[in-house]
């Protein structure tokens, strides 16, 4: 790899760590909207207009863990989700230019 490009790939290797920085709040895991009923004979649920609510699901372990979220912090939640999708695609660039980086080097030993 000649020294030009290597300088570039470390350039951007140190754009993508500021970018990592200003990110903010990061959650893995999903938003998604449950229907239930309340249990109430004379709620329109009874009569099939289950209730929605919004919950937060992230996988841990083999296990689903659900945060209940109603609709006041669905945006948070939304917003610290597409930030850990932003990181790991950060990350996954990162990757790829060290493993470049890596094996073009021949002075590792």
């Amino acid at each position: 790899m000649n020294k030009k490009l290597s300088e570039k790939l470390t350039s951007r290797i140190a754009e993508l760590q500021k970018q990592i920085a200003q990110i903010g709040p990061v959650m893995r895991g999903s938003i998604v909207k449950l229907a239930s009923k309340c249990g109430n004979l004379n709620c329109r649920c009874a009569q099939g207009q289950k209730h929605q609510q919004f919950y937060f699901s992230v996988s841990k372990k083999g296990k689903t863990k659900l945060i209940f979220l109603g609709e006041s912090k669905v945006q948070k939640a939304r917003t610290y989700s597409d930030n850990y999708k932003a990181m790991v695609a950060i990350l996954e660039e990162m990757t790829d230019i060290n493993m470049q980086l890596l094996k073009n080097d021949r002075k590792i030993k």
